[in-house]
């Protein structure tokens, strides 16, 4: 027999809003900067109504470099799972 499941929206919101999720974000991106090598890496948080947010960008000439010539960000994209 299967059960229904049913979501509370506003809950499941929140949690992708709360502190333990834009930790964990910031420390994914922060080792995507890391791995990334030379140059200069952004680290940037952002918050929309539904979720938190983190990018990772260039900062600087060699990092642009590297993006532009090696996709850099995609290969240190592995440091930031788990």
């Amino acid at each position: 027999m299967l059960e229904k499941v049913e979501i509370n929206d506003e809950a499941a919101r929140a949690l992708l809003r709360s502190p333990e999720v834009k930790a964990d974000l910031k420390r994914r991106g922060n080792r995507i900067a890391a791995a990334a090598g030379a140059g200069t890496w952004d680290v940037t948080e952002s918050n929309t109504p539904s979720r938190a947010r983190v990018s990772v960008g260039t900062g600087d000439y060699k990092a642009r470099e590297a993006e532009a010539t090696n996709r850099t960000l995609l290969r240190a994209l592995e440091a930031g799972r788990g």
